[in-house]
């Protein structure tokens, strides 16, 4: 059966957990291996750790975090941020991760994606691509980088395209403007990408009750639903989330 995964998102900064709004104003949200291990043991399918300030600070992804919470957890675990070579893929799957995202550097040089896909295999790897609304795009939404700070005159829908032709496994789409905001995802952003790329999508930014998390996977079409705030601060727990899903008709792992 094909089953929709939920993806607590654990954004790092200074080796802490963080959750913002709109990528900015971040506060605490904990220890990263306590709160990967507590995910682990609540039946999440996977776990997303993103080191959120990695690119616009110039420095590599946190190794030794990330080993620490690769060996607190028994699921897959996908690490990004300052990833930038194909050397950095491996050493983050040598780490623990089992599979790696890359952004900013993929739209600094898309050569990348294909490197990525042959040295550690396009199932392991994940194009998250981060966007902002704007009606000058032939889709309405523009891909921006280092961290939401850079416009990259990208289309979001032909980025997602390019990727895929390159080598990409999943597509991990964040709207910036609905990031945080608990307002729900942006479903037609999640759709367009999923519908002109056939890859699976990982729905990121804006959840905050069960409906969003089931609207992103019917109204979306996505294929796994990533959250942050909702589970870091105890408004919504995975369990409960997946038996909110079930009771609506989609497959999921109990």
């Amino acid at each position: 059966m094909d089953y929709r995964r939920i993806i607590p998102c654990l954004d790092m900064k200074n080796g802490r957990v963080v959750k913002g709004i709109h990528f900015v104003n971040l506060r605490d949200a904990g220890d990263p291996v306590q709160a990967g291990r507590a995910y682990s043991e609540a039946g999440a399918d996977e776990i997303a750790f993103l080191d959120i300030t990695a690119t616009v600070e110039g420095r590599a992804t946190m190794v030794d975090v990330l080993r620490r919470t690769a060996q607190a957890v028994t699921v897959p675990l996908t690490v990004g941020g300052g990833i930038r070579t194909p050397e950095d893929m491996e050493r983050m799957l040598e780490a623990g991760a089992t599979n790696v995202s890359i952004n900013t550097a993929a739209v600094q040089r898309p050569e990348l994606v294909a490197e990525g896909a042959q040295r550690i295999g396009r199932e392991h790897l994940v194009v998250a691509i981060d966007v902002r609304r704007n009606a000058a795009m032939p889709s309405g939404y523009e891909v921006v980088t280092h961290g939401g700070t850079r416009f990259s005159g990208l289309d979001a829908i032909e980025w997602a395209k390019r990727v895929t032709a390159l080598g990409a496994g999943q597509i991990l789409p964040t709207s910036m403007d609905t990031d945080g905001t608990k307002a729900g995802y942006d479903n037609a952003l999640n759709r367009l990408i999923a519908e002109a790329s056939g890859l699976p999508v990982i729905a990121s930014g804006g959840a905050g009750a069960l409906e969003h998390l089931y609207d992103a996977i019917v109204e979306g079409k996505a294929d796994a639903v990533l959250a942050a705030s909702v589970f870091h601060f105890g408004e919504i727990g995975i369990r409960e989330a997946k038996q909110y899903l079930r009771s609506r008709g989609i497959p999921v792992r109990l």
